[in-house]
């Protein structure tokens, strides 16, 4: 099974002069990871097989995330807020939307600070507002 190694890394090709802050490199463990777990990361190779030409954008590495989010620990499962089609928006329904952001990027951000292969516009905004712990 593929692992993230996230601020690791020794070999005769990697160098650092920051201690690998940032890096990321993937390893590959035959091994690694319990059979469910192993399910899951083929269902995931699948998916991405399937995707791959209509344009999937780094942020679909679901490997990726799940390893981040199991690492994390971080309970994602507040229920979503929904709003009809007449409903006022409301500050519970902000409150949960805001909060379940914030907790999924806290869970797919490695433990050095990075986010791996986040691309996206928006990951400029967000350091500010995340918790680091």
């Amino acid at each position: 099974m593929w692992k993230l190694k996230i601020a690791e890394g020794r070999g005769p090709y990697l160098y650092s002069t920051n201690n690998f802050v940032g890096r990321q490199i993937w390893e590959f463990d035959p091994d690694a990871g319990t059979p469910e777990e192993r399910e899951e990361v083929e269902k995931a190779r699948e998916l991405f097989r399937k995707n791959r030409r209509k344009g999937v954008h780094p942020c679909g590495d679901m490997i990726m995330r799940m390893q981040l989010i199991k690492e994390s620990g971080i309970d994602l499962s507040i229920p979503p807020a929904r709003l009809g089609e007449e409903e006022e928006v409301n500050h519970d329904a902000v409150t949960t939307a805001v909060k379940k952001a914030l907790r999924l990027n806290r869970a797919i951000q490695g433990h050095d600070g990075h986010w791996p292969a986040e691309n996206a516009g928006p990951m400029f905004f967000t350091p500010p507002l995340v918790y680091f712990h």
